[in-house]
Parts: structure tokens; sequence; C-alpha cells
């Protein structure tokens, strides 16, 4: 059995370009579905959130028409009540890398206001990076990529291949012309290759360590490859 570190947003809320915060926090799925794969191969896992916040999610991820109905958000809210690592987060400060045989980033748009300027995290995922460990980081989740730069201001991350949040899915969801930046320009920016593929289906990118999916429907597959990687 090994320890699986879970980092994940302490937003309950992603400022428009306008002003206004549009509430958010984690997408429930993207914890979900991970969290019970890991679990059931037998792993322990450890969450982590800026400044040891509990974690908010998003209220629109429990809701029916993204979980398949209300039998399938009905499941993902007992699942959620189950995962009960959420309500004793540690400091992401307090974190040593060593003590974890893997590291995982969900998203929802949380990521998008804290962890994509956090220099905690973005050592934390250089690191990962380094070691050589699996690293999981699904949808929005790959906002949190962009605090990872080195000393000369270069991207850890650059010239590697990941899925993440496209600009298409984001204009689909209704906010692309409210946010600030859009995910897929600013990965893009920084050097990363995101490698889009049909919205909403899942699709994971295998890269060396890195393995990164596009959307909630990518988090399953996305457990399985890191699961891989651990055996």
């Amino acid at each position: 059995m090994s320890k699986i570190l879970f980092v994940l947003t302490g937003a309950d809320h992603w400022t428009l370009a306008d002003g206004t915060e549009h509430p958010t926090g984690f997408w429930a799925e993207e914890a979900v579905a991970p969290y019970e794969a890991f679990k059931a191969a037998g792993h322990e896992v450890v969450v982590a959130t800026p400044g040891g916040v509990v974690p908010t999610v998003d209220r629109g991820s429990l809701a029916p028409q993204f979980n398949g109905g209300q039998e399938g958000a009905d499941k993902v809210a007992a699942a959620l009540d189950s995962f009960t690592e959420l309500q004793s987060p540690l400091k992401l400060t307090d974190v040593d890398l060593g003590d974890y045989a893997a590291v995982f980033y969900p998203g929802g748009h949380g990521p998008m206001e804290d962890l994509a300027v956090d220099e905690t995290s973005g050592r934390l995922l250089t690191l990962a990076l380094e070691s050589g460990k699996p690293l999981g980081v699904v949808c929005h989740g790959p906002a949190a990529l962009l605090a990872a730069t080195g000393a000369d201001g270069t991207n850890s991350f650059k010239g590697y291949d990941v899925a993440a949040f496209t600009n298409e899915e984001e204009i689909q969801g209704g906010l692309a012309d409210k946010a600030k930046w859009l995910l897929q320009d600013r990965l893009t920016e920084a050097g990363v290759r995101v490698k889009p593929a049909e919205p909403w289906a899942p699709h994971v990118v295998v890269d060396r360590n890195l393995i990164t999916g596009q959307n909630p429907a990518s988090s399953a597959p996305l457990a399985a490859e890191l699961l891989k990687k651990l055996a």
C-alpha cells in the first residue's frame, strides 16, 4: 500500500474578467473517481490544500445533468461523503513529497483562481516531475502547472504533451467569453503542448511520468493509467 497525495484547490470562487466571483471549487467526479480507484487498489489518500482549508465542492458538479441523471448524482454525492480525508487536509507548505508514491491534482475552476499562481504548489509539481513519481492532473487542474517555473522563469512542463480543458469546452460551457484567460491558451504560451480531443470525451495523455486528462470524463481513465505506473 502506498500513499497518494491529492492536491485540491482552496478557492470557492473564480474571479471573472469583469470582477464578479463565479462560485466554484473542485469538480466532484474528478476527485471521487480517482479516489475510489486508488482506495480500491489498496492505497492511502492524503489531501492537501493551500493553507490547509477544507476544499469546497463546485455545487454544479453534483447536478444530475453532469452525472448521467439523478442516480449518478446521488452516487457521486454519497462517494463524496465517504471521502472523509477532504475534511482534514494538510497545508501545502507542510507536504513532504518523499512521503508519497504519487501526486494527483483534480480540477474544477478553483485551480484557475489559486493553484495557477501558488508558488508552493508550483515547487511541488516541479519536484514531482523531476522525481519520476506518477503525477496525475485533470481538466482545469493543469492550471497549477502555470506556477511551476524554474529560476529563469521557464515553465517546468515546457515541451511536455498534456491534455487539459480546452477552449472549445470552455466555450460550450458558457464561460469562455467571461474569463480573464483560457487554460489552453495560457499553457500553450508557457510552452506546454496541449493535445486536444473531442469535447467532453475521455482523453488521457501520458508523457513520461506525467498523466493528464482533458475533462471530468477523463478522471477514471487517468486514475487507471496512474495505477499502472504504481504497479
